[in-house]
């Protein structure tokens, strides 16, 4: 396809830039994106034929500056595939995942480029180079060096090739769970198989059926996980919720084509080879050498001290839950408590304890509303104001768009909101970028998306979001205000590319704001009636927000350790069965089976479907040790919007990016590095932990 032909390549004149998504067909990528690895070589290949010796400017800034084309349609690409995808856009994902793969490991390898970074890294101490400039040197070199710069000939090829296998593997891992996931619906015959269901969850069970084309007035669950939730909550039909807990753990894991285990295990072999390359025994060594962590003992030391707190307060949370079981005559016939009986009856008791149960919580969080909330509290705090942009198409018609504008009332960005599930969209909730802002590239302004999953409401009706769902767009908003915020000279450096484990810093820490009782009074008001959630029911919701911490704490921080064992594994050869692996690891640990972890790794896509996580599922409760201690800054203000506390929050933590370290940057907000303590209070796990005798895997 010529270039005149094909939209990719011709100038986006949309606002801000955005690409022509009406004209865009799948046979238009495979092209553009090898004319852009073209141009994108012939730019280093430019840099390292310069004559003049290297300097920041001719080599640092300018490899910075080189690739935009083919950043733009990757990141398009990557937006596509998750959020709008169909059978010929996943076929050009896994035709190009290894050519793309194989460019960038060029990029990173290339002798001539490298040679002038590593002359100029060599002797950065005496470059008078400014704060930011050093970092993205320090950046780039390390990024080239992890690429395996340093390699020889013969090791950078195969190291190449591990590197291209990696994102076939992985495209197929994602692509396989995607597959899971649509093929499922359980389908609700009648009242009987309705027995339980609040009227919420009766509407978004309605609209998935006629979503999917079923007959009107058929009801349907999904493996979205707004969907099939609560139904595990509220579902009065046993069987049922056990049919529909075992598709969702059992994604991956059914045989045929999108069966993922042997694809893990290819995976890792292959992680495992990228790991020695660098010299270190394990994958995890390599992963974590670029963290905050740094290291898996440091990992292993906070993973086990809130394991070793967590697993009495979900045994206090078992032992209930069954008392609740025998009140309601649920006895031995019933068997054990399981898995999928766990949400149903935790919703009894928090019932019971705090009189308050998600029924009478949803009609005071419609989605637009807590929309508004969300940029209501990004106003008050980084006086930012978001006006809505209909004349701005998006991808899909569930595209939402909004234009940012500055406390000087100056446009600063683009922000769409991707805020349903539907077929052809993967599961769960994500931030992405179209392009961050960055002075070096001449980009102004960034296009940030923030993708949710949230049921929608039936036609005529709007959709109400569970306390979890609003916490879930807050936290994504989170994300989407470290790129819309930042501000910084180099790309390399902009928006979220900070370490992993500090990446998830601006979004647990936006979570907070949505439970203050003044944005609740404010924002959380009644679908019908417009009455703001009663003070009453905030209390309540206050007093029930530790109620089941134990839990969800034990359950994420199974899927963080079994993470943490499979990629610490030293040997050559992969576990020859990797789910008996998981199991034995989570047996170890004392897993109470009726929890387990929160990600079967057959479907973990995290850790498989790319390597951001991969060895880094620990990166929330890393984080969450951050934004519980960053928190208190307001707490000790006594004010949760104090102005010169928001301040230091902007100015040393969403609008730096990376062109700080990120230990820098934090003591730069809060004054000091973090305690650990915040954390265990909030999560309520300050009371001495019983010894159970659990054993260490």
């Amino acid at each position: 396809m010529h270039v005149i032909d094909n939209p990719l390549l011709q100038p986006w004149t949309a606002p801000f830039g955005l690409p022509p998504f009406d004209r865009i067909q799948p046979g238009h990528f495979g092209p553009a994106l090898r004319e852009a690895m073209r141009r994108h070589l012939a730019e280093l290949e430019a840099i390292a034929a310069c004559e003049e010796p290297p300097s920041f400017d001719n080599t640092v800034a300018a490899f910075d500056r080189a690739g935009a084309l083919l950043y733009r349609l990757d990141a398009l690409l990557g937006n596509l595939t998750a959020s709008a995808t169909a059978p010929e856009l996943q076929a050009v994902q896994r035709e190009m995942a290894a050519p793309l793969a194989a460019h960038e490991t060029a990029v990173r390898m290339h002798r001539g480029v490298f040679a002038r970074l590593d002359a100029l890294h060599a002797q950065r101490e005496a470059l008078g180079l400014e704060a930011d400039q050093r970092r993205l040197l320090e950046r780039l070199h390390g990024d080239a060096v992890r690429a395996g710069a340093r390699f020889d000939p013969q090791a950078q090829a195969h190291y190449s090739g591990i590197v291209e296998q990696l994102a076939t593997l992985t495209t197929r891992f994602a692509q396989n769970v995607l597959a899971d996931e649509a093929a499922f619906q359980l389908r609700l015959e009648g009242e009987a198989d309705l027995a339980g269901l609040p009227g919420f969850v009766r509407a978004a069970a309605r609209q998935a059926a006629a979503e999917r084309g079923l007959p009107a007035g058929s009801h349907v669950i999904t493996l979205n996980r707004s969907l099939i939730v609560p139904f595990l909550t509220f579902s009065e039909r046993r069987d049922l919720r056990e049919t529909a807990w075992r598709a969702w753990v059992g994604r991956g894991e059914g045989g045929g084509e999108t069966d993922n285990r042997a694809l893990i295990r290819d995976i890792l072999r292959l992680r495992q080879q990228q790991a020695a390359a660098h010299g270190h025994a394990c994958y995890a060594d390599y992963a974590l050498a670029d963290t905050m962590a740094g290291t898996s003992q440091a990992v292993r030391a906070l993973l086990d001290e809130v394991w070793r707190r967590a697993l009495p307060a979900a045994e206090r949370e078992r032992q209930a839950l069954v008392a609740m079981m025998r009140s309601h005559d649920v006895g031995a016939e019933a068997g054990e408590l399981q898995a999928w009986d766990w949400r149903y009856w935790s919703e009894k008791v928090r019932q019971a304890r705090y009189a308050i149960d998600e029924a009478e919580l949803k009609p005071y969080f419609p989605l637009e509303r807590m929309v508004e909330a969300a940029f209501d509290c990004a106003q008050r705090l980084f006086g930012v104001r978001f006006e809505r942009r209909p004349d701005v198409a998006g991808y899909h018609p569930d595209v939402v768009a909004y234009e940012m504008f500055d406390a000087q009332g100056a446009s600063a960005g683009l922000f769409l909101h991707d805020n349903f599930a539907r077929p052809g969209k993967r599961s769960g909730a994500w931030m992405s970028e179209l392009d961050y802002q960055s002075a070096n590239r001449g980009v102004a302004a960034p296009v940030i998306v923030n993708n949710n999953n949230f049921a929608k409401g039936e036609a005529g009706s709007p959709t109400l979001l569970s306390f979890d769902d609003a916490r879930t767009l807050f936290h994504e908003f989170g994300h989407g205000l470290h790129g819309l915020l930042s501000r910084v000279r180099y790309h390399r450096l902009a928006g979220t590319q900070v370490l992993r484990d500090f990446v998830e810093l601006p979004s647990q820490l936006f979570e907070h704001w949505l439970s203050q009782p003044e944005v609740l009074a404010r924002h959380a008001r009644h679908w019908q009636t417009g009455e703001p959630i009663p003070g009453a029911l905030i209390e309540k919701l206050q007093a029930a927000q530790r109620w089941g911490q134990g839990y969800d704490t034990v359950s994420y921080t199974g899927s963080a350790l079994v993470d943490l064992a499979l990629h610490a594994r030293t040997e050559p050869e992969p576990p020859a069965d990797v789910c008996a692996f998981e199991r034995d690891t989570l047996a170890a640990l004392g897993m109470p089976p009726a929890i387990g972890a929160r990600h079967r790794l057959v479907h973990f896509q995290h850790l498989f479907a790319g390597a951001a996580y991969a060895s880094g599922y620990y990166v929330y409760l890393w984080a969450e040790v951050l934004d519980a201690d960053a928190f208190d800054a307001f707490e000790e203000a006594g004010d949760p919007f104090d102005a010169e506390v928001a301040a230091r929050l902007h100015r040393h933590i969403y609008a730096v990016g990376d062109s700080v370290p990120p230990q820098q940057a934090y003591t730069g907000f809060r004054g000091r590095l973090p305690a650990l303590e915040p954390l265990l209070s909030k999560r309520g796990l300050l009371e001495p932990a019983a010894d159970l005798g659990t054993k260490r895997g």
